[in-house]
This record gives structure tokens, sequence and C-alpha cells, in this order.
């Protein structure tokens, strides 16, 4: 029960679901990796991306994770089934399903607009959720490659995060999208910019929100939510530390003291203690 929860993500974006998971389960204790030695996912190869998220999915259940959350768009569009049936007894959840549920239920039958990067675009996993959860359901998809840099750059509320949102935003609107996806989770910290150019009259889903409250059904159907935190959270970075604990804090709205370096070929696929 007071095993950790393993999030990852690319960079800094998985931040947004770690944040919603405390809050929703306080008692949980987070063992955080940020691949940002290989940011931003949304631009490799798909191919790529699996091997990455494979890797660190087992680094974390290595490490005593009971529970793991992809909080990455392209690692649960490419990776989620492959891990699932690799760790069949260890809870493993993606960010899309959630996400396309939400929209669903707000849609009222119009267009949903997904803002995504180019990979998870490429990958056509919101299209074919959204078929299996609704045939009728029409997905409008916009690939936004500038997003995720503004944002590990600590430029979320810059005149660039604006304009790149009317660049990415106005198209879907313009096809009738009422309601918008945010298909990267770096995209949260960038709401405020995307709200101002959709309008009023948009409704902006996002999916960190909705993956968390999925975590919690599963901890407390399967009796393994934890009763306290009895231990401090734990974040690792595959790339530069420094940078990811002050950024980080801002996004976490709480302090990170340290970051724990593991390295690619060294760590990740072997067996290491990192808490």
């Amino acid at each position: 029960m007071r095993s950790p929860v393993g999030i990852f993500d690319s960079g800094l974006g998985g931040l947004s679901v770690a944040a919603r998971v405390m809050e929703l389960l306080p008692n949980e204790r987070i063992l955080y990796l940020a691949d940002n030695v290989h940011v931003p996912y949304g631009e490799r190869p798909l191919e790529e991306i699996a091997e990455f998220a494979a890797g660190i999915t087992e680094f974390l259940i290595e490490n005593g994770a009971k529970a793991v959350v992809m909080a990455c768009n392209m690692s649960s569009a490419v990776a989620l089934d492959e891990a699932r049936k690799r760790h069949p007894d260890v809870p493993i959840l993606g960010v899309i399903e959630p996400g396309v549920r939400a929209a669903l239920a707000v849609s009222r039958g119009a267009p949903i607009g997904v803002l995504a990067t180019t990979g998870t675009v490429n990958s056509r996993a919101y299209v074919r959720t959204a078929a299996g959860l609704d045939p009728t359901a029409r997905i409008v998809q916009q690939a936004c490659p500038r997003f995720v840099p503004i944002v590990e750059a600590g430029e979320s509320d810059s005149e660039e995060a604006e304009a790149a949102a009317c660049t990415y935003v106005h198209p879907l609107t313009a096809q009738g999208c009422a309601t918008l996806v945010l298909g990267c989770t770096h995209y949260p910290f960038l709401r405020k910019a995307i709200e101002s150019a959709a309008g009023p009259g948009v409704t902006v889903v996002d999916p960190a929100e909705e993956t968390a409250l999925a975590l919690k059904k599963i901890l407390l159907e399967r009796g393994m939510a934890s009763d306290r935190l009895d231990c401090p959270h734990v974040f690792c970075a595959t790339g530069e530390s420094d940078a990811f604990a002050g950024l980080g804090s801002a996004f976490l709205g709480q302090r990170i003291d340290m970051v724990r370096r593991v390295t690619w070929g060294v760590d990740l696929g072997r067996k290491v203690s990192a808490i």
C-alpha cells in the first residue's frame, strides 16, 4: 500500500498529472521520472518512443512502483498495450482514454479538437480511441510542435506562447470544435493562452485531471491506496537536473529539493535503487 506510484514523461509535462494525483491522493508517494535527455518526444519516431516507454516502465516497477502512469500522450499511444502485457500484475494507465471520455461527455455531438504533438497526431490514437467509445464522434487533430519547447523553456506566459496558441487553436474552432482536448501533458501549462485563443463557449479538457481520477478509482478498488504519506516524493531525470528542479517546482506548486540523475544504458534497464 505504501509503495510509490510511478509517473513518467519526457520532461516537465507529466508534472501536470503528478500535481492532480497529489491533490486527489495526498497519501500517495510519487516516483517521477523525466526523460528530459530525449525531450521532446513529439517529433521522434514512434518505435523509438515505444522503446523509451518500455525501459522507463521497467525502471519504475523495479524500483517498487505499485502502479505506473504514462503521463505522456506519445507513450500512451504507442506503448501502453505492450506494457500491460509485460506487467499484468501492475496497473498501468495512459492519458488518452480518460481525456477522450471526458471530451465525449461534454461535446454534445459537435466536433472535438485535439491539440497534440506531431507524433501523437500521426499515431491517430485519439481518433481510434474515440471511435471505439463512440463511432459517431468526429475528431479534428492539430499538431503543435512549438508548444513543448515553449513550456520546457519556462515561457508559458510569453507572447510567443500566445501567438502559438492562436496559430494552433483557430483552425480547430473554425471547423466548429467547441471542445478542445489538451493532447499532451505539457499543454495544461499553456491553458491560459489556449483558452484566450479559443474564446468563450469553448470547453478545454485536461486529461491530467481525468487520469488522476482513474488512478484513484483503481487504487481504491484494489485496496492499494495508502493511508498516510510517510516518505518524501522522489524525482529523477535522465538529463539536466537543476533546471528541471527549478521550473518543476513552479509547475508542481511545491518545492522539488533534489532531482536524482539516472542514465540510459546504466540505470535504466538494470535493477538499481532510486528510492
